[in-house]
């Protein structure tokens, strides 16, 4: 977000800036979405719904564990949220006590830690390696757990920063052995359908009816500005969470539910952006090797590069800072996704235009003197 905001002051003097740094679409919201959100306010009246989401959307959002993954979700366990940033909150004050402990994988998103940390409980984040593909693995948590008690442990496939997804077996094998120690499984399945070179993305809930599933409209559905998520809850989960939620914000807008209704018959224009970010990584995973970036972590969905920027500097604040001035290109630098080793990494975005793409390459070899 600082340097969003930089780029944006930068902006404002009249210089042309290549946002690479911002986790969210480029692409608006598909046409569909955008009709039904005018139907809704041509009638006038936007109110309060369930606090756990409008039925509709509820049963819609289960049809499409049917139709995705062949996975059976009652929409009773289903449960509307202000995206998935909602979802975490009311997941972490569901399930745990204050004092919990909950197991990260590092590099990893830094809201879930900061969330955590802001409800009184206590994140254990765990060093993942090249050894590993980047994932926590069974053995990994046992270790963890046998330091000290974890009451659950929160992971993404595809992952923020890096893209990089676990297989099906080691995301069931990681479940079952998350179960077998007592904890609760959270899956951040929020970048599902951004997936490349013929991937396929499994859901937790195809090994356990137990997982706490967290999903958006933000990333695939392209629409991050309307704040719409949702969860999928083992069903003793589900009313505890109702009346957090009714409590906290009483209702998701009714507004973007119902303009989520019509995201899911989008498919069309949905591709079509991916297959701009499937484009832009195509670009990126080429001149990024030619250009001395000599690790880059596996990329197998989302819409991010996460690379080692060793061979220039050992610093990514101040890597991406002077990029930024002096380039006008906008990344991320790392230590936020890994407050151990993210000195040395920066994240790319790829959810720009591809003219930005290829201008943001430009740029950056001139910045590194290719």
């Amino acid at each position: 977000m600082d340097v969003l905001a930089e780029a944006t002051r930068l902006a404002g003097e009249g210089r042309h800036i290549v946002h690479m740094e911002v986790g969210q679409p480029g692409a608006p919201a598909p046409k569909a979405v955008l009709d039904a959100a005018r139907d809704v306010l041509s009638h006038g009246r936007i109110g309060y719904t369930e606090a756990l989401g409008r039925g509709a959307l509820r049963a819609r959002i289960a049809s499409h564990y049917r139709e995705t993954y062949g996975v059976d979700v009652p929409a009773e366990r289903v449960v509307v949220t202000t995206g998935s940033s909602a979802g975490f909150m009311l997941a972490f004050l569901a399930g745990f006590d204050a004092g919990a402990r909950i197991a990260l994988p590092s590099p990893g998103y830094p809201a879930y830690r900061n969330i955590l940390k802001a409800l009184d409980l206590v994140p254990v984040e765990i060093e993942t390696t090249a050894e590993t593909r980047w994932a926590l693995t069974p053995e990994l948590l046992a270790a963890a757990h046998g330091e000290a008690p974890l009451a659950g442990v929160l992971v993404a496939s595809p992952a923020n920063p890096s893209g990089t997804m676990m297989t099906p077996d080691a995301l069931a094998a990681l479940i079952e052995a998350a179960e077998e120690m007592g904890m609760w499984f959270i899956s951040d399945e929020i970048y599902h359908g951004l997936v490349y070179d013929g991937r396929k993305t499994a859901t937790a809930l195809a090994t356990s009816a137990d997982a706490i599933v967290v999903n958006s409209f933000s990333k695939y559905y392209c629409m991050t500005g309307w704040r719409v998520g949702w969860m999928v809850l083992p069903e003793r989960l589900v009313r505890p969470v109702e009346r957090l939620a009714q409590n906290l914000y009483i209702s998701v807008p009714e507004l973007s539910q119902a303009a989520a209704m019509a995201a899911f018959d989008a498919r069309d224009d949905l591709e079509e952006v991916r297959a701009v970010y499937a484009k832009n990584r195509e670009l990126l995973m080429d001149r990024l090797p030619k250009l001395g970036f000599t690790e880059i972590l596996p990329a197998d969905g989302a819409f991010y590069l996460y690379a080692d920027i060793s061979p220039f500097s050992d610093n990514s604040v101040d890597f991406a800072r002077c990029l930024l001035q002096e380039q006008g290109v906008a990344v991320t630098p790392g230590p936020d996704f890994d407050r151990i080793r993210g000195h040395r990494y920066v994240r790319f975005s790829i959810a720009g235009s591809h003219d930005d793409m290829v201008e943001g390459m430009e740029r950056l070899a001139r910045f590194l003197g290719k």
